[in-house]
């Protein structure tokens, strides 16, 4: 019996990028008729105690702990505000009734488990994308592939390291697993860096998946009518800036389109209550795309908030979430990518003149273009990877 593809990928997570790209990744080993199937993460026992292992070793790191206490509060905020725990609540049933697309495999409580499962079952094993290989994964080593066998073909696909910099005293941790992988590829010339730096080897960049897939393409899981009635500025932030919320506001008083706002994703926003005409929760990744589809305009500091812009042909504008020098930064994917597509410009700070950014256009025919070029290396360095 012929062996099938493994994808380690973060499928699970509540977040729409998350979910979105795990889909594409199988989706994309679908449309080339390779067997596949997700491996299923939920109780893994080695996977747990890994992250608790990296959290435990955080304690003292000030950056660290003032990175999660967004999340933190958000959860305490849920309880307390039963409003918001109830219309967040709203938004998990969507995320878990898109779950039901993945074909996941059965549980595999420990490594040792899923090295016998490689070993007899998948030809390859192919992890990707998404911020895989931030330090808490490398810690948790489940993304990194050291459990896959040997002699099974190892595949980055997209992975991305989420930070620009590798702490020292994990550089060792990284050289292993990457030297490990046969196949290494990213989706930001940040982690290409990273990788020849740590290993002398040359990552090839590739797109994200959701990019493997154009407008039509995405159709499929989205109905074709437009949620939203009327004319709209769709805002998608996972940060807390308030000075993104108020450049959209200016841009509602200059055009007159509503704004419609996906709130409290990674954390409570206390001003995105005010600020929106509407707030729908009962959204999940479909219904996510269909949003960005149909408005006039995306503001977002998320990376796939602009992917989809792009794919879309949606004029939109990407906010910095962090400062570059920031040690938590994953800003690196947003830069790469726009400077793939030559907008650049399209990345602001918020307390631009709305006049000025309304009369930049952007060239969408040139960004099908490149798009269409990135998309077709892509899929040839994942073709090629698969037929060793």
């Amino acid at each position: 019996m012929a062996k099938k593809v493994g994808i380690v990928s973060c499928y699970f997570k509540h977040n729409y990028g998350s979910m979105l790209q795990a889909y594409a990744t199988q989706k994309i080993l679908d449309d080339m008729n390779i067997e596949n199937e997700t491996i299923n993460i939920d109780k893994n026992i080695d996977f747990s105690n890994g992250k608790k292992k990296y959290y435990m070793g955080q304690v003292f790191n000030f950056q660290f702990i003032k990175s999660k206490l967004g999340m933190i509060k958000l959860k305490l905020d849920k309880k307390i505000n039963k409003n918001l725990g109830k219309n967040i609540s709203i938004r998990d049933k969507k995320y878990e009734e898109f779950r039901k697309t993945f074909r996941l495999t059965e549980l595999y409580k420990t490594y040792a488990e899923l090295n016998e499962k490689a070993e007899k079952d998948y030809s390859s094993v192919i992890v990707g994308s998404d911020q895989l290989w931030l330090p808490v994964n490398v810690v948790a080593d489940y993304y990194t592939l050291n459990w896959v066998p040997e002699d099974v073909n190892k595949i980055s696909f997209s992975t991305s390291f989420g930070v620009s910099v590798i702490p020292e005293k994990y550089k060792e941790a990284y050289k292993k697993f990457l030297n490990r992988i046969n196949y290494l590829s990213t989706r930001e010339v940040a982690g290409q860096k990273i990788i020849k730096e740590l290993t002398g080897r040359d990552a090839t960049l590739v797109c994200d998946p959701t990019l493997l897939f154009n407008k039509d393409e995405w159709m499929s899981i989205q109905q074709e009518e437009p949620i939203i009635k009327g004319k709209y500025i769709f805002c998608y932030f996972l940060g807390k800036n308030i000075e993104h919320r108020k450049f959209a506001e200016r841009l509602k008083e200059k055009t007159g389109y509503k704004i419609v706002s996906l709130n409290h994703a990674d954390e409570y926003v206390k001003y995105s209550d005010v600020f929106a005409d509407e707030t729908p929760y009962d959204v999940g990744p479909a219904e996510f795309l269909n949003m960005i589809r149909n408005a006039e305009y995306v503001c977002t500091d998320s990376f796939h908030g602009t992917v989809f812009s792009l794919i879309n042909n949606v004029k939109f504008f990407t906010f910095r979430r962090y400062s570059n020098k920031s040690k938590v930064s994953t800003n690196s994917r947003i830069d790469s990518l726009l400077g793939i597509v030559n907008l650049k410009d399209r990345l602001i700070n918020g307390d631009e003149n709305v006049e000025k950014e309304i009369e930049k256009k952007i060239d969408f025919e040139n960004v099908n273009m490149k798009l269409e070029e990135f998309r077709n290396t892509s899929k040839e360095f994942l073709k090629n990877a698969l037929s060793k």
